[in-house]
Formats: structure tokens, sequence, C-alpha cells
């Protein structure tokens, strides 16, 4: 992978997938090119206003919670350090 490139890991709803899924087969393109591409186009267009990024994330189900329940499984010591993924 090139050094200005940064790979992420989504987790996409099963619907959302589907939907993917259904994109990629129609336009004859891998499911990762598409979402890639997709997502790209949407960073482009974004407002990077740090209110409008609150609201996005406010916008996201369950966001706050697994946040919370992130912070208390690293202080509890059962996360995995960056450098050891």
């Amino acid at each position: 992978m090139a050094k200005d490139t940064l790979r992420v890991n989504v987790t996409l709803s099963s619907e959302s997938g589907e939907k993917l899924e259904r994109l990629a087969e129609r336009t004859r393109v891998q499911k990762g090119t598409l979402a890639s591409s997709l997502l790209s186009r949407a960073l482009d267009e974004s407002d990077p206003d740090p209110h409008s990024i609150v609201d996005i994330l406010d916008g996201i189900p369950g966001a706050l919670e697994r946040a919370q329940q992130g912070l208390e499984e690293i202080r509890a010591g059962k996360g995995i350090p960056l450098e050891n993924l």
C-alpha cells in the first residue's frame, strides 16, 4: 500500500451492506472499490465545520454508547495497543 493512503475498516448495517452489494453488481465494480470511492466522495463534499461533524456523529444510532463502552474497556485494560494491531 502506498505511503500516502490510509486503510480503514468500516462496518455497515445489513441494509447498507446489501445496498452496496447491489450497487457493485449493477456497476460491475468490486464492493471495496465502490465503497472506497463513495467514502472518498462523501469526505470531499463534507463540511469541515466542527458543528457539522458533531451533528453527523450525533446522528449515528448508538455512537455515544459505543464510544463510552470503548473508554470503559480501555480503562479496564481490555484494549489492544495500536502498535499490536
